[in-house]
């Protein structure tokens, strides 16, 4: 008899599943999938509603920047539905960002996540125009 202790060798990366159990994506892990995939469109200046936007400034300026802020999404055992509410930006054609955002949403859910997505509804809550946020002082006043 061999005085030799059996070695085990494990490789994670090419070992075959043998246990059952159920995985679970938490629906803020979703919608921040979905949030970051809208984001990442162009024509989008961001997500929300005004009252959301508020509060995400402030999240900004503590560095805590919420990236499902505007998502809303329906997990499911299989499948996913997500509601998003966007801001674009002056003068993108509305119709093609929000179907770019669905797009967009659509296959990061899919490709990170692994779920089927059943809809994505794209709402355009805001147009963000870049004059709005000018503070020019060089601009005469119409009043003394």
């Amino acid at each position: 008899m061999s005085n030799t202790t059996p070695t085990f060798t494990s490789d994670a990366k090419h070992a075959p599943v043998t246990s059952t159990g159920k995985n679970t994506i938490a629906d803020g892990v979703v919608e921040k999938v979905a949030g970051i995939a809208a984001r990442e469109v162009p024509g989008v200046h961001d997500l929300g509603n005004a009252g959301a936007r508020a509060i995400g400034a402030i999240r900004n300026a503590i560095n805590a920047q919420d990236r499902g802020q505007g998502v809303k999404v329906e997990v499911g055992e299989k499948q996913v539905a997500a509601d998003i509410i966007i801001v674009a930006e002056y003068p993108v054609e509305l119709q093609k960002v929000a179907d770019d955002v669905r797009r967009s949403v659509s296959d990061a859910i899919g490709t990170v996540v692994g779920m089927e997505v059943t809809e994505v509804n794209v709402t355009v809550s805001d147009v963000f125009i870049p004059s709005d946020d000018d503070n020019d002082d060089d601009t005469e006043s119409r009043v003394q």
